[in-house]
């Protein structure tokens, strides 16, 4: 574990100590928990923020795919086969 500096206002410090005795830890205990804390909160962000890439990604990709096998092939999108496709009566 390594040591840290750190420089606050007066105001700060005394806030610090009292909810520190308030908590049944020191300062430094809790500026440790408060930097573990933000960066698992970092962390899950980053990781929640490339999952929504990814997945904007492959719903663009996905869409793009549609869109061309539509212009490559509409009944095959839409459904249709060529006995859909005849007039009613010309069966």
């Amino acid at each position: 574990m390594k040591n840290l500096t750190i420089t606050v206002e007066d105001d700060v410090l005394d806030w610090a100590r009292i909810e520190a005795a308030r908590r049944g830890t020191s300062v430094s205990r809790m500026v440790g928990d408060f930097m573990a804390e933000m960066r698992q909160r970092e962390d899950a962000y980053e990781r929640a923020y490339l999952a929504w890439r990814t997945d904007e990604r492959r719903w663009a990709a996905e869409n793009t795919i549609d869109l061309i096998a539509a212009r490559a092939c509409p009944a095959r999108v839409t459904g249709q086969n060529d006995a859909q496709k005849q007039a009613p009566g010309a069966a």
